[in-house]
């Protein structure tokens, strides 16, 4: 993930606000909150989730997919994120 390195901010950023939100599942547990506001912090936290996947799966996509540096890679990206994605989905 070397070309992500650009974005590595903004990445570790939203791995941050998801560890929150999965800190405040945790405390949420701790003290006996409602379901409603606990579904509500687990929804927040797989929000994140998904944002961070789509930014990954994004710069992957622009990398690997559209302008690979060879054509081999090309394939080989594409196979990968194939394989991503399946496993995400599971």
């Amino acid at each position: 993930m070397a070309h992500a390195l650009r974005e590595k901010t903004k990445l570790l950023n939203r791995v941050r606000r998801v560890r929150g939100l999965i800190d405040a599942i945790e405390r949420a547990l701790n003290d006996d909150k409602d379901c409603p506001e606990v579904l509500h912090l687990i929804a927040a936290a797989r929000g994140g989730i998904n944002g961070l996947m789509g930014e990954v799966i994004e710069d992957h996509i622009r990398e690997h997919v559209v302008e690979p540096t060879k054509a081999s890679e090309r394939i080989d990206a594409g196979e990968d994120l194939i394989d991503a994605i399946q496993a995400y989905l599971k």
